[in-house]
């Protein structure tokens, strides 16, 4: 699918549900992910475990899925043991994966349901900070020069536009710098292929490096390629405030997909339940009013939350 089409279904739909989280559903499976790769290492010991999340996803709702390549990264995996090119070969696998549960759900799809809205791979690039493996995503407390951040990030966008993505997500996103960089590769190297770019924030409207988030967005909204704007990997809570500061500074559709309100320790890598959360039901329609029209899921969220999504999008 080309730039156009995917950019005339994310402009003309009035919404897309996006999917879930990867981990949490992996661990219910018995994957181990308590490792450096994360999800990834299921790319290496159970890729059909990876094929089943994606699938109950599309069942729960989903029009994208995101590829378990968060934290897939050469370095790592050889890191890990794997030679270079098996370790090419695992980022090649997860849109292959994503792509065979999209194939299976949609032969169970009548061609009118099939063609209503897309079924999407977005091919997921995390940002430097998740190969640091020690919460860096949540600081952006680090740095690199705009070449070393494209030499880190390009060969991992090689295997994932290889392997036939749709588009890219650049995800998690909680340095300035490095997303200049990441998009500046984009435009300069994969020109035509369209990403969204979604930031990791604090609760004050900034990046987590510190950038006001209304800065990047504007800086951000300049570039055709980015075809959406927005936050994940969040509390739920701060969502409806970020949509209103990103939909003041941007034309582009806002993407949003938060945590489940639950509360994570990047030092301890552990989450502590918040029986006080919101529900998804509750807070979908006021972020669609706000201005959001692609909404799923991140740390800890399920498919009985992306179906809560979607329900809100026909209700």
């Amino acid at each position: 699918m080309n730039n156009d089409l995917i950019k005339n279904w994310l402009e003309k739909q009035s919404a897309l549900v996006v999917d879930g989280a990867m981990a949490t559903e992996l661990e219910k499976r018995g994957v181990d992910t308590d490792n450096d790769l994360w999800s990834a290492m299921a790319l290496v010991h159970d890729p059909d475990a990876v094929v089943a999340v994606h699938r109950s996803y599309f069942d729960a709702g989903a029009n994208i899925a995101i590829t378990d390549s968060y934290q897939a990264n050469i370095p790592a995996f050889v890191k890990a043991g794997l030679t270079q090119e098996q370790s090419g070969k695992m980022i090649f696998d997860s849109v292959k994966l994503a792509q065979r549960a999209r194939s299976e759900y949609e032969q169970t799809l009548t061609d009118e349901v099939r063609q209503e809205k897309p079924l999407l791979i977005a091919g997921s690039v995390g940002p430097y900070g998740a190969y640091l493996a020690d919460g860096s995503e949540y600081t952006g407390d680090y740095s690199l020069t705009q070449q070393e951040y494209q030499d880190f990030h390009r060969a991992r966008l090689n295997l994932l536009e290889g392997a036939g993505i749709d588009l890219f997500a650049f995800e998690t996103q909680p340095n300035f710098a490095e997303a200049k960089a990441l998009v500046n590769l984009l435009q300069n190297e994969f020109s035509g292929i369209p990403a969204w770019l979604s930031f990791s924030v604090t609760d004050q409207a900034k990046l987590c490096d510190g950038t006001p988030l209304t800065q990047a967005v504007e800086y951000f909204n300049q570039f055709p390629d980015i075809v959406a704007i927005g936050v994940n990997c969040t509390a739920m809570a701060n969502i409806e405030a970020l949509i209103q500061v990103i939909a003041k500074a941007t034309d582009k559709p806002i993407i949003v997909y938060p945590n489940n309100g639950d509360t994570y320790d990047p030092v301890t890598k552990t989450w502590e339940l918040n029986p006080n959360a919101k529900s998804f039901s509750e807070l979908v329609p006021k972020w669609r009013a706000a201005g959001a029209s692609l909404i799923g899921g991140c740390c800890r969220t399920t498919p009985a939350d992306i179906q809560e999504i979607s329900a809100s999008f026909k209700a």
